[in-house]
């Protein structure tokens, strides 16, 4: 799908879109570490991916050729969780670089998401069918052995029971009224998600902690990135729109906001964001 406006050539936006542009082909690695040139300018994602090689050539240099996927599995995961000690950064859970696969494999510590994209592309080189669990609130992977569908916590290494997912569910469930009749197996809760998906929860999660620090400028960057990734999404334009305001450029907040009121004819906020449209074209007209 393209994007609604042009982006100039040989950026690190441009690099971007040009990755996500196709479903079918999206590098879910590559995509992922190219979120830290934001903060990194001259990072060369080929690097981080050079690095992620060499891992991978060390991993199955471990495990014998004609290794079950069980036993694939459990050298994938001493090797990454416990021989390279890759885990949650318990300690800075909200520090951005948690997000940036090039400090991760620095300091390996990061949140579940980024872990995940990680472990997911070790699994594959290992020819493992590894996939990412949009579990609420804790991103999660999934792996289909014979013996069975194995679910795996990224931030620990801890394979997690159907008891204990269901467990983890229940505050999520109570908060948005899904008990008693509208109660739904765990199993739904569990479908793989997509790699467009991935990047886009990756990407809220810095523009949540940016938005919460009032770091517009950083805002707006991964803001730019999520309507590359998904141009129909309104609330961002919306949001890209406000942190606009907030840096004190009218003109831009203005055409966000308005492309935000002429797509959702029922959004809750439709009011509030007109009357700031209107406070913002007072601001235009006397400049």
């Amino acid at each position: 799908m393209p994007t609604p406006f042009e982006l100039p050539s040989s950026t690190p936006l441009a690099y971007f879109a040009a990755l996500v542009k196709d479903d079918d082909s999206l590098p879910l690695l590559e995509a992922a570490a190219s979120i830290a040139q934001d903060e990194y300018p001259t990072l060369d994602v080929q690097e981080v991916l050079d690095e992620v090689d060499v891992l991978i050539s060390r991993l199955r240099r471990r495990c014998p050729s004609d290794a079950d996927p069980l036993q694939r599995l459990r050298v994938l995961n001493q090797f990454f969780f416990r021989d390279l000690g890759f885990g949650g950064n318990v300690n800075d859970y909200l520090d951005p670089d948690n997000s940036h696969l090039n400090v991760l494999l620095r300091t390996r510590r990061g949140i579940p998401i980024s872990l995940a994209v990680l472990w997911l592309e070790l699994a594959q080189g290992m020819g493992l069918k590894a996939r990412g669990v949009n579990f609420p609130g804790h991103f999660l992977v999934k792996i289909n052995l014979p013996e069975g569908q194995v679910v795996i916590d990224p931030f620990s290494g801890q394979s997690l029971s159907r008891e204990e997912l269901s467990e983890r569910l229940e505050p999520y469930k109570r908060r948005n009224g899904l008990v008693d009749d509208f109660d739904v197996p765990v199993g739904l809760y569990l479908q793989a998600a997509p790699s467009r998906d991935i990047i886009a929860r990756m990407l809220r999660n810095l523009k949540e902690i940016h938005k919460t620090q009032e770091d517009w400028l950083r805002l707006i960057a991964v803001l730019d990135r999520l309507l590359v990734l998904l141009p129909d999404a309104w609330v961002e334009y919306r949001d890209r729109g406000l942190a606009w305001a907030e840096m004190g450029d009218a003109r831009l907040a203005l055409t966000d906001l308005e492309l935000y009121v002429a797509n959702t004819d029922d959004a809750l906020d439709r009011d509030a964001i007109q009357a700031r449209i209107r406070e913002l074209r007072r601001e235009t007209s006397r400049d």
